[in-house]
């Protein structure tokens, strides 16, 4: 499935999470993103975690605080739209936890490719339980890309929902490629590519371990 293979989003959307400077007039979304993102830096800053042998327990940490920064059933649930809705509360789960581990790996699995850049806060609009926080992320080529995090309040917390680069949302893009896939097929087939897609992933990772050593 082309969507689940593409790093584009996820290399971009990790980028300015990770590399954010500190906000200008941050309200209460920006500065939380903002003390996550430190967190993040602390894990990848870590001596000890940069070691070879380390390297699933620093992405295990990375995947902890993205767990703290995203609403991954949010997005999943966006993401399917109105195929959501038909789906049995067990089918919801499954696809939930399933869309979560692809979008973790497809993350965690670039962090360590970034150098450079450089991110700046540009505004930071909220409306009600609704917020964006609108950022640029400057490349080392002295490229300019706008990002844009949605997020909402969940349980006094803002979480992001949606990853916006360029105009494009990484919602849109997921939903575009399901729906193609649940129309021209059916669900259980877009089930079964995620999971294939799954199982790529965990048997890349013994090879990438065996490459650092």
């Amino acid at each position: 499935m082309a969507t689940l293979s593409r790093g584009g989003f996820a290399f971009v959307a990790v980028v300015a999470l990770l590399l954010a400077g500190t906000p200008v007039r941050a309200g209460q979304p920006t500065e939380q993103l903002r003390v996550e993102i430190e967190q993040v830096i602390k894990v990848l800053d870590d001596s000890e975690l940069k070691k070879d042998g380390n390297a699933n327990a620093r992405r295990a940490a990375v995947r902890r605080i993205a767990n703290e920064i995203f609403d991954f059933g949010e997005t999943a649930k966006r993401s399917l739209a109105r195929h959501w809705t038909p789906r049995t509360p067990a089918e919801r789960e499954e696809f939930v936890r399933l869309f979560a581990d692809l979008l973790e790996r497809s993350y965690i699995s670039r962090i360590e490719l970034y150098g450079g850049e450089k991110i700046a806060y540009v505004g930071e609009t909220i409306d009600g339980d609704q917020a964006v926080v609108r950022t640029r992320l400057v490349t080392r080529q002295g490229t300019e890309i706008p990002v844009e995090y949605r997020m909402h309040l969940r349980d006094g917390k803002w979480l992001v929902y949606d990853v916006v680069i360029e105009g494009v949302s990484l919602i849109a893009n997921y939903r575009a490629q399901f729906n193609k896939i649940i129309t021209t097929s059916s669900y259980e087939e877009l089930v079964k590519k995620m999971k294939t897609r799954q199982e790529e992933f965990q048997q890349d990772e013994p090879s990438k371990r065996t490459s650092q050593r």
